[in-house]
């Protein structure tokens, strides 16, 4: 989350567009209207202007609009990629789930002509940047991606064209179609300035997709009308006065329910920081301490993700100090053979990541934090050894673990219980 506390000449904000994202908006909010600077630069798609302009109108802040034009062609094709035996040095096929990202990788590489970096969400974000850099790299054997819409975020990428797998998504809760700012998104990594491709050209592999792709396209992009917000600290201990009987996920929950808000503003989807909440009520540490948990980076939806944070909680509660290797015994792990190791893996980097965050706000209680980030570079160094490894190459790179350091570590025999 954006540092709010702190006093800055200028600040950036990239994507703020985001902020109309029903789960992740209202961090994008507390940076708009939280971040102390002299300027604050925010970049993103026209369609958040109006919003933003209606709501900084109370602060009495200064408002510039610069609109930028795109330097380089996008060239929407008026034929589908129809066969993998078409595809192109530069080309990213871009596709939304895990098991389909693999399924692609696989197809493409068993033609022996090109080898394809990976990039999705679940992988660590180091591992991103190097599954980018080699992609980007002319002289790697690299030169095709495939990918999730993370490519559509914070990434620079030398794409020439960009190849919907699919128009269709599942968003958590339905498979529905890409919206038009979805699609322009995406669409938009092809062939960017100063990339080694002066023209972008965006195309699909069914022929049944394009209709949709042109005509997303073509549309402006829906003006966005709300802006997300979640209950800070503060308000959720004012509330807690008036419901002293009731735990921390009751209290979200009656909050939730009751809020009143203006029209430009929604309550964030609170799923996932309900589940949390219900974990953490039921053990015996502070109303703060469980807002922390609750706000932390888990993903609940991971059992081992899940299971990481209740066993940290659970030692926090216990003992009020979480040494890692209670939840980690050394081992030799090794470079995952399978996608479900690597699924695993990719997990317990999660972990590690929940680790060192709780460490930058309970120091004293989680003290392992060198230890933690030192295991997290082990991770990402086994993930990429195995995406370097899955294909049809005959002599993989390979790279050493650094001497100093555990090559590795296995869940303990306690924690398997939860996991």
């Amino acid at each position: 989350m954006a540092d709010v506390t702190s006093n800055y000449s200028c600040a950036v904000v990239d994507e703020i567009q985001m902020l109309g994202c029903m789960t992740r908006g209202f961090s994008f909010t507390r940076a708009l209207l939280g971040i102390s600077a002299d300027e604050l630069h925010l970049c993103g798609d026209p369609a958040a202007v109006p919003l933003i302009q209606e709501i900084l109108k109370p602060t009495g802040d200064d408002i510039h609009v610069q609109y930028y034009e795109r330097l380089s062609p996008l060239v929407p094709s008026q034929k589908p990629l129809g066969s993998f035996k078409n595809i192109q040095t530069g080309d990213c096929i871009v596709t939304f789930s895990r098991r389909e990202i693999y399924k692609l990788k696989g197809q493409i590489e068993r033609g022996r002509k090109h080898l394809c970096s990976v990039v999705y969400g679940s992988l660590p974000p180091e591992t991103r940047t190097r599954q980018a850099t080699m992609f980007n790299d002319a002289s790697s054997e690299f030169d095709v991606l495939v990918a999730s819409d993370a490519i559509g975020m914070g990434l620079n990428l030398n794409i020439s064209r960009i190849i919907f797998s699919t128009m269709k998504k599942f968003d958590g809760v339905e498979m529905r179609d890409l919206t038009i700012s979805e699609v322009k998104q995406i669409a938009g990594r092809a062939g960017r300035y100063g990339s080694d491709f002066p023209v972008g050209e965006v195309t699909c592999l069914l022929a049944d997709d394009l209709p949709l792709l042109h005509s997303s396209l073509k549309s402006p992009s829906p003006i966005l009308e709300c802006a997300g917000l979640f209950p800070t600290f503060d308000l959720i201990f004012m509330y807690s006065r008036l419901h002293p009987k009731k735990g921390l996920y009751r209290i979200m929950e009656h909050f939730l329910e009751n809020a009143k808000l203006s029209e430009n503003y929604f309550i964030a989807n609170c799923e996932e920081m309900l589940k949390v909440a219900a974990v953490v009520d039921v053990l015996p540490i502070s109303l703060h301490d469980k807002y922390l948990f609750v706000i932390s980076p888990v993903d609940m939806r991971n059992e081992i993700s899940s299971q990481g944070l209740t066993q940290f909680a659970q030692n926090y509660a216990q003992k009020g100090i979480v040494r890692l290797k209670e939840i980690f015994t050394p081992g030799t792990l090794q470079v995952p053979k399978t996608e479900s190791a690597l699924k695993e893996l990719e997990s317990i980097h999660k972990v590690l990541d929940l680790y060192v965050w709780l460490s930058f706000r309970l120091e004293d209680s989680f003290p392992d934090r060198e230890l933690a980030a030192s295991q997290k570079a082990i991770c990402g160094l086994l993930i990429e050894e195995f995406l370097e490894r899955f294909g049809w190459q005959k002599q993989p790179k390979t790279r050493k673990l650094p001497s100093r350091v555990n090559s590795g570590f296995l869940l303990s025999k306690e924690t398997r219980q939860y996991v």
